[in-house]
């Protein structure tokens, strides 16, 4: 009786472990692609697939496609969705160099991707460079990756996008752009290189619409004619009017250079392009980000009126010789809406406004209220701007521990509510800044070399700490 129970657990056993063998082996399933392979395959490493399209097929909840080495001229249109416990994942198989080229592809109206998401979940693209997307069409919107519909819990990391292009006047294209027209949560967006791009009126990494919960971090954005990292609501792009807004999300420790609008045909001459912008935004946090030699550094606002950049966070950023100006808020005219609720913190704003175009370090516009500006070294530019505030509109802020780059034998102007005020201890009466906010020397460590720490015998240290 005992050797028939001990024979019964032993088979027991051995069914038990080649159930969780099979599960397990369903769970990691690996798809192959290669310039070599032929469609007709199994889709396995010594037998790999040919097409991205053929491998998207097979692709379901559990599968990993490693994409070999190689030049792909076609779209990667992802089918299918993953779960939590088995996502979906599409990347470079060895970190080998990995193209998806859109040469050959036709100029269309509407939108056209060469990586498409749309109403997916628990999907991971991984280790690709998508380049060579042009349009000559006012109506086609070339896009690099494009995530859209209520598509969740999605990856995109370690990819390159680049040369992604419209030659139309009034023409549009993206880098990356994630259009949540239903509800989308749980969106990273990290360690990319966006570059290169022509994007007539767009922007070069957007968020816009119904998300709520994002990780923009560790990207590279750069030389760019528009927006570098742009993040908007109250478009019209959501279903639910209610819900048209990003938020709930941090972009932190990217570095955005050389984003500029001027020469693009949208815009002409105008330094209009912000490296970080928040259009209308809500409960946002930007942080340890490095933004230099765009048009602006960072801006926080809503271009529609009656609704606001609400609950933004701008710490620890380094923003320097920008062509307008450091950080900006609020609207630019009085037909847009502006800023609430947010604060500007512990941020190095050094040498901004370098066309001379009176924006200063740090611009304050139309509509601001309940907003604090707090523990900031400003060191002015040509222009010797520190504050720009040509709007009468703002309310309720508080500036408090700031620190104004005091330099020998140069003046410093601070502009509040229109009035252009050389004094330092005129501002801070008339702007009601605390008596804690200093004019002096903060004694970087190496600003020749833009390393902005402070010596540690520097009098700045226990005003912003």
């Amino acid at each position: 009786m005992r050797k028939t129970i001990l024979y019964l657990f032993a088979a027991a056993a051995i069914i038990m472990v080649f159930a969780f063998n099979k599960t397990d082996s369903t769970h990691n399933k690996a798809i192959y692609i290669a310039t070599n392979g032929n469609d007709q395959n199994d889709g396995t490493i010594s037998k790999p697939f040919r097409t991205l399209k053929k491998a998207a097929s097979k692709a379901k909840a559990g599968t990993t496609v490693y994409i070999k080495e190689g030049i792909y001229k076609e779209k990667l249109i992802v089918k299918y969705s993953g779960t939590k416990s088995k996502p979906i994942t599409f990347k470079a198989y060895n970190q080998g160099k990995v193209v998806l080229t859109g040469e050959d592809v036709k100029n269309v109206e509407g939108d056209t991707s060469l990586v498409n998401i749309e109403n997916k979940n628990y999907i991971t693209i991984s280790g690709l460079i998508i380049q060579d997307l042009t349009t000559n069409l006012t109506n086609e919107t070339v896009i690099g990756m494009y995530v859209t519909g209520s598509s969740s819990h999605i990856t995109l990391e370690n990819n390159i996008v680049r040369k992604i292009e419209t030659h139309a006047e009034d023409g549009n294209a993206h880098g990356i752009a994630i259009y949540g027209t239903g509800p989308m949560k749980d969106i990273h967006i990290k360690n990319n290189t966006i570059e290169d791009l022509k994007l007539g009126w767009s922007e070069s990494l957007v968020l816009n619409g119904n998300i709520d919960g994002f990780h923009v971090e560790n990207n590279v954005v750069r030389r760019n004619d528009n927006i570098g990292i742009d993040l908007i609501g109250h478009e019209g792009i959501s279903n639910d009017p209610k819900a048209d807004y990003v938020r709930n999300g941090i972009v932190k420790n990217n570095e955005v250079y050389e984003i500029s609008s001027y020469g693009n045909p949208a815009y002409g001459e105008e330094y209009n392009a912000g490296g970080i912008y928040v259009d209308g935004g809500k409960s946002i946090t930007i942080k340890k980000n490095t933004v230099y030699n765009s048009d602006i550094g960072i801006e926080a606002t809503s271009e529609h009126a009656k609704q606001y950049a609400d609950n933004i966070q701008i710490t620890e950023n380094i923003v320097y010789n920008n062509h307008y100006t450091g950080i900006s808020i609020g609207g630019y005219d009085e037909d847009r809406g502006g800023t609430i609720n947010s604060s500007i913190t512990k941020n190095i704003i050094y040498r901004n406004d370098t066309k001379g175009l009176a924006g200063g370090q740090l611009q304050l516009q139309h509509d601001i209220k309940n907003n604090v500006i707090a523990r900031n070294i400003l060191t002015a530019g040509l222009s010797r701007i520190f504050i720009a505030n040509y709007f009468t509109t703002n309310q309720d802020n508080v500036l408090t521990r700031n620190v104004f780059h005091k330099e020998k034998g140069k003046t410093g102007l601070w502009v509040w509510k229109e009035d252009e005020l050389t004094s330092f201890q005129k501002f801070k009466h008339a702007s009601t800044s605390d008596s804690q906010s200093r004019y002096l020397d903060p004694m970087f460590e190496n600003e020749t070399n833009y390393d902005f720490s402070l010596k540690k015998e520097s009098p700045a240290i226990n005003i912003i700490e």
